[in-house]
């Protein structure tokens, strides 16, 4: 036995094997290396829209490798496309009723951005004092009222939104009483066109659609009490009461109350000389204004179409309501401490911000955009809650759901 294992035969047989091993160990080594760059591109062409140069490329492998694609991610989220491009795109719908991501940039969409990339508390999108526009040093034209010049500036020049947004207040700059301020809803953007002519009730279907993922049809709930549904909607419409009640009460019982908190509010502008309102701008009734068609600080909007149903709710101030906390729609998470009530657009904004519903919308929103398809299989959803429980525990920051989603998704 032992002649015959030194022998030569025995010793060469031995060396083959362990070439061959060492060769597979080799080949293993490699397969790993190229999944981690592939890996790398795929999460980095997801983030920033852009292909990684060659370093950033093994930096962010190595993380892979090393078992931390998240911190891949923050390397990808550095390159300035991601705000530029991929934040533009996310956010560019939200600010139209077409839904369009064909829109210029305006400053609804500039302070989500800076938001995201200063890892504000997102929830601050619906009730903060913020604003963001271009650094000074910049030579832009002045923040418009009445225009959308500055950020059409900042877009056409093709300026880097990563270093050169920055961050101010919405009463600072366009004059809004800071309570009065909230978020992206007091942006001349969301006014022009979520305020614009109807009856206000247009910003809080679109607030809803765009923060909380649900849309009226998906809310209706014909158990709520009608009391605050307002004139201008008829109880027998066609002439036949039943639609009010089976229909039409389902949307208006939730809905009028609650956009009853935006009764100082209008988008203003002349519709015989600028009919799409292109030069109107935000305004609001502040303390001691009295609109002369309706004797209170509330907008003459509240009163079109008022003989509809002259004994419908009469709005006489800014106080809302919120109807959902019971019925179907508490599965919406609303939170215990806020009440449920209150006046105003940010108090409002903090009603809806606080809901589960809202940390739930912004991560499938995210998911969507850097999975390129909405959650799917029980994996997904499963990874869907940890996200949402992770967007919570990092106090509702927005980049850290884009790194996380993007590791998730890199292999796939």
């Amino acid at each position: 036995m032992h002649s015959k294992m030194t022998s030569p035969s025995f010793r060469r047989g031995s060396w083959v094997m362990r070439s061959m091993a060492a060769a597979c160990l080799l080949a293993t080594a490699v397969t790993a290396t190229a999944g981690s760059r592939e890996q790398a591109k795929r999460l980095h062409d997801r983030l920033a829209g852009v292909p990684p140069t060659e370093t950033v490329l093994i930096q962010m492998a190595a993380d892979i490798t090393a078992g931390d694609p998240v911190a891949a991610a923050y390397q990808a989220m550095d390159n300035g496309a991601f705000y530029k491009v991929t934040l533009k795109n996310f956010v560019t719908p939200w600010t139209n009723e077409e839904q369009s991501v064909f829109a210029p940039l305006n400053d609804y969409t500039a302070t989500v951005i800076g938001m995201i990339r200063d890892d504000v508390d997102f929830r601050e999108v619906l009730y903060g004092d913020i604003l963001y526009v271009g650094a000074a040093s910049l030579g832009l034209p002045a923040y418009g009222m009445s225009n959308n010049a500055h950020y059409e500036a900042l877009e056409d020049q093709d300026i880097d939104l990563k270093t050169k947004l920055v961050r101010t207040s919405q009463s600072a700059v366009t004059g809004l009483p800071a309570q009065a301020t909230a978020g992206v809803m007091t942006t001349r953007a969301a006014a022009k066109a979520f305020f614009i002519a109807g009856t206000n009730r247009a910003m809080l279907r679109f607030t809803l659609m765009n923060h909380l993922c649900t849309d009226m049809e998906q809310l209706k709930d014909i158990s709520r009490s009608p009391d605050r549904i307002r004139q201008d909607v008829s109880r027998s419409p066609g002439g036949d009461s039943r639609i009010f009640l089976n229909n039409c009460i389902g949307c208006h019982a939730g809905m009028d109350p609650m956009a009853q908190a935006y009764a100082y509010y209008n988008y203003s502008y002349d519709s015989a000389a600028d009919p799409d309102g292109i030069n109107g701008r935000l305004t609001y009734n502040g303390v001691g204004a009295v609109d002369p068609a309706t004797g209170s600080r509330v907008q003459a909007k509240y009163r079109i179409n008022a003989d509809n149903f002259k004994y419908g709710y009469l709005t006489t101030d800014d106080r809302w309501d919120n109807y959902w906390r019971s019925g179907s729609n508490a599965v919406l998470g609303w939170e215990t401490g806020s009440g449920g009530s209150g006046s105003g657009a940010k108090s409002l904004g903090v009603e809806l911000a606080h809901s589960d519903a809202f940390a739930r919308c912004q991560v499938k929103k995210v998911f969507k955009a850097v999975c390129l398809r909405p959650p799917t299989d029980s994996a997904d959803f499963t990874k869907v809650d940890a996200l949402v429980a992770s967007f919570k525990s990092s106090n509702y920051r927005m980049k850290r759901v884009f790194a996380e989603t993007g590791a998730y998704c890199m292999g796939n």
